[in-house]
């Protein structure tokens, strides 16, 4: 107001150019008047005491303790503030009331009083000029510190700022609050305040709490955006190495690397992860899957198994490099069968070879006897059991087919087989995932969301801590948070972004798709065998030898082209040595104008039953139910509730292998024992 003032009355001109100065001048004087004004009281007041107690041995007694408690309460008001400021604030108390103390025995002008009076008195009141110059840039009066009015002015004025940490475009402060007062939820509620006092973006002001400590943190400000200028994919960071290194999918608004782990690290203390990937439409969601993608492909010890119901529009470029990939319906289906079958044969390998999990010597021939199957414990030469990703993707449309608990067995058994599961979707919310699946999924890459949808995709104290997906929305594609397993938990609320895909990087995918084809793992014995045992044809595996042009085919197509066989199928049974059956009632009943024609016998409906199975192994659908019987049905003349029954029989035969959905079937290849 007195800046303003001085501003009004400068522009009115009311007062002559002389008094305008002299008016300038005091007022700037003014805030360095208190220290002089203090210093002619203490001599006013000590030449007055010495009126009243100048013979009084009492008074004397009760001035200097009077001094020492003063000197006393002034040191213990100023624990709020700086240091120095207490320091300096106790000396200029004590050397007060000392002289007043001398100058009320002895009189103010008794020995060194008068000289120390005028001396010590000026040197005190400069010294408290002094230090409010060089407080403030202007000379401007500064009742405190910048840091102070700060927390002042977000409810936070009884916190202290400790030690501060400067790096590039990076501040951490230690902040210790009022005990009894304040608690790091105060500080987790102050932080938007916090980031509107320094005009900053709300992600780029976080805190971390002490663990140990419920009144004590670090704030991190992050000044600068380093994540506004997207960067381009220009191709895996680590082709040729192994899964268990890093995985880097971008950088983090302070420059540092955006690294994720897959495999547990016995040594590090580190387990298995699985992902939740969150991010509502335009958030980036798949360059991110292609970020983390890429790299998994690009490593020489891991497959990967993909379920995409959009037929692969993001992924068709890398589509040779996945030992499995599927669309939605029946494909999905299968592969979740395939992974309950999967997961326990890994197991069961990897128990027998003694790994209590899987590591990079798992992936090799085992010539070590320390893991060996033997009885004898010497080497036995077993292929190794490369580590394997399941990625659900657009994983709402999965869980809609086969309930929202589809993958809660595979999450919570996946990680001892050496199995990662990525599970990606717009809203991991609990109308569309259960509560024990999104428990089995700690891991996450959440995205840009509605602000609604924040607690769904990342933990409440990682909230707390100043990550807000949600004020990105779909403005910032890439733009991203990640907890999970060997992520120092201070970087949990750090804003990171991922590389972006652009048409340019299609060519150096086909490229990488090619290399995993010559160079990646394939499946090993144990996963195909369990695979293949579950669903038959539908599961081919990726051959390491099969050319990246080629389109892989059931082994029986591909043998009837081998020999040149152009038999149809539904003919390959009949043998044209026998003669035509005998005509039978019900024959020579037209096609059409007929309402009914003649049904087959139980035992021949049985059979067109059975073979209607074998149609569908054959094409590779390996999960059927009435539905996918209808045309069928109409063909034959049965109903729905005779396909159910049929169904049920053949379970009963171990044709057929109940599933996780009421209803569905999964198909027990021909081959395999029940």
């Amino acid at each position: 107001m007195d800046v303003e003032r001085e501003l009004e009355t400068m522009k009115n001109g009311s007062t002559s150019r002389g008094n305008g100065i002299g008016v300038y001048l005091l007022h700037r004087a003014k805030p360095h008047l208190p220290p002089w004004l203090g210093v002619a009281g203490i001599g006013i007041a000590g030449s007055g005491a010495h009126l009243l107690w100048a013979d009084s041995v009492g008074a004397g007694v009760g001035l200097t303790l009077s001094a020492v408690a003063l000197t006393g309460a002034t040191w213990w008001a100023g624990r709020e503030t700086s240091a120095q400021r207490r320091l300096h604030s106790a000396i200029t108390v004590a050397a007060g009331s000392a002289w007043m103390t001398g100058a009320a025995l002895a009189g103010p002008l008794s020995g060194i009083l008068p000289d120390t009076y005028l001396m010590g008195g000026a040197v005190l009141a400069l010294s408290w000029n002094v230090r409010m110059a060089l407080r403030t840039s202007d000379g401007a009066p500064v009742t405190e510190s910048g840091d102070k009015s700060l927390l002042a002015k977000v409810g936070l004025a009884k916190a202290m700022i400790g030690r501060t940490q400067v790096e590039p475009n990076r501040v951490t402060a230690s902040l210790a609050l009022e005990g009894g007062e304040q608690t790091n939820d105060d500080v987790a509620r102050a932080l938007v305040r916090i980031a509107s006092a320094l005009d900053l973006p709300q992600s780029a002001v976080r805190y971390q709490p002490d663990p140990d400590s419920a009144r004590r943190g670090e704030l991190v400000i992050v000044p600068k955006d380093m994540l506004g200028q997207a960067q381009e994919w220009d191709g895996p960071s680590l082709p040729g190495g192994s899964i268990t290194d890093p995985l880097v999918l971008g950088q983090y608004d302070d420059g540092s690397p955006l690294m994720v782990w897959l495999p547990g690290d016995p040594e590090a203390g580190r387990n298995a992860s699985h992902f939740l990937i969150a991010g509502g439409t335009g958030s980036g969601k798949g360059d991110a899957a292609l970020n983390l993608q890429t790299e998994i492909l690009s490593r020489r010890d891991v497959i990967l198994w993909l379920s995409d119901p959009k037929s692969f529009q993001d992924f068709r470029p890398l589509l040779p490099a996945y030992d499995w990939a599927v669309e939605q319906g029946a494909g999905t289906e299968a592969m979740v069968e395939a992974l309950q079958r999967v997961i326990p044969a890994r197991t069961g390998w990897l128990g027998k070879h003694s790994y209590r999990q899987w590591t990079t010597q798992a992936a090799e021939t085992q010539t070590d006897p320390a893991h060996s199957c033997r009885p004898d414990r010497t080497a036995c030469g077993c292929p190794g059991m490369p580590y394997m990703v399941a990625w659900m993707e657009e994983a709402a449309n999965t869980l809609r087919a086969l309930g929202d608990d589809a993958f809660t067995g595979i999450a919570q058994e996946a990680r001892s087989a050496g199995v990662s599961l990525v599970v990606s979707l717009q809203r991991p919310s609990f109308d569309q995932m259960s509560t024990s699946t999104r428990a089995s999924l700690p891991s996450v890459i959440a995205l840009g969301c509605d602000a609604r949808d924040e607690g769904f995709s990342l933990p409440e104290s990682v909230i707390d801590q100043g990550a807000h997906p949600g004020a990105w929305g779909n403005r910032r594609p890439g733009y991203c948070y990640i907890v999970a397993g060997g992520i120092d938990p201070e970087r949990y609320a750090s804003p990171g972004r991922t590389r972006q895909f652009t048409t340019r990087a299609v060519s150096l995918m086909e490229t990488l798709a090619q290399w995993a084809v010559r160079n990646g793992a394939t499946a090993d014995p144990v996963t195909a065998g369990a695979a293949k045992a579950a669903v038959g044809r539908a599961y081919i595996g990726r051959r390491a030898d099969t050319d990246e042009t080629e389109q892989q085919v059931p082994a029986d197509q591909d043998d009837d082209m081998a020999t040149g066989s152009l038999i149809d199928p539904e003919d390959a049974a009949m043998d044209p040595e026998n003669d035509l059956p005998t005509v039978q009632d019900g024959d020579d009943v037209p096609m059409f104008g007929q309402d009914t024609g003649r049904k087959p016998s139980p035992d021949e409906a049985r059979e067109l039953f059975a073979r209607a199975l074998d149609e569908f192994e054959t094409a590779g659908q390996m999960v059927v139910g009435p539905k996918d019987f209808m045309d069928w049905c109409d063909a034959n003349g049965y109903s729905r509730p005779w396909v159910s029954a049929r169904l049920r029989d053949a379970a009963a035969e171990g044709r057929l292998a109940p599933t996780n959905q009421t209803g569905r079937w999964r198909i027990v290849p021909a081959l395999t024992p029940a």
